[in-house]
């Protein structure tokens, strides 16, 4: 059963990049007035709902001058394929059949071996994923975070375990994930209980009397407020709090 959807600019950051975020959207921007795209529209309609993971969206470009214009569309039927905001492939023409079901069967490969794996979500499997494709983001973190998970702070074994995290996490770029489960692997593999935890408020307070000549105290104070997260209104104040006892 396809999904097939009449778009106008104003439904579009919603409806498609929004959307996007969840399946490939398959854009078609037509007109009344254009022939082709009254032979194409109908395959479009036919062939998405072929495939899992594709949503059809049309776009009447006379109706709609926003959305053509963000595509800068010089021709129609023009046909672009969006994920996660962004364009991962387009066409323009009125392709036949068999040609339009081939580039939307390549829109959502299959998974591969390390998809697989990392699915399977349990350490041996990631541990695999992780050494088929060292520079894998999803599955780095992925293990990153069973090890930080695992460990309770308590031992030589929970240490190796926190180090072996801090080691990975170093392969990938500086991210909020890797920011977050670094803290957390430095301060124990521990997620410190925050709503309305005066514990950790006389943690911070300890430790912004140390901050300025105690490189050790200044990371455990940034690691604390890496985990209470930029949500939590301590954060702000205590990071004005940091800047002003260091400069």
């Amino acid at each position: 059963m396809s999904t097939v959807t009449d778009v106008t600019d104003s439904e579009f950051e919603t409806a498609v990049l929004e959307r996007s975020t969840d399946v490939t959207v398959v854009i078609d921007l037509w007109a009344e007035w254009c022939g082709p795209c009254r032979t194409l529209g109908p395959i479009l309609e036919k062939v998405v709902g072929e495939f899992a993971g594709l949503e059809l969206v049309k776009i009447d470009i006379d109706a709609n001058p926003r959305s053509a214009a963000t595509f800068q569309v010089q021709s129609i039927p023009a046909v672009y394929a969006i994920r996660d905001r962004k364009v991962v492939d387009s066409f323009v023409g009125a392709l036949p059949e068999p040609a339009v079901r081939e580039w939307m069967a390549n829109l959502n490969p299959p998974p591969s071996e390390v998809d697989l794996l990392i699915a399977a979500g349990d350490e041996a499997s990631i541990r695999k994923a992780v050494d088929l494709q060292p520079a894998n983001t999803e599955a780095v973190l992925a293990l990153a975070s069973l090890l930080v998970g695992g460990s309770s702070g308590g031992g030589p074994s929970d240490q190796a375990m926190r180090d072996e995290a801090l080691a990975l996490l170093a392969r990938l770029p500086e991210s909020a994930d890797t920011r977050l489960l670094a803290a957390q692997a430095r301060l124990g593999g521990e997620n410190p209980e925050v709503a309305g935890s005066d514990g950790v408020e006389a943690k911070l307070d300890a430790l912004l009397e140390l901050v300025r000549d105690d490189q050790a105290a200044r990371q455990e104070f940034v690691d604390l407020l890496e985990v209470l997260g930029p949500e939590d209104p301590r954060t702000s104040a205590y990071r004005k709090a940091l800047t002003a006892r260091l400069f």
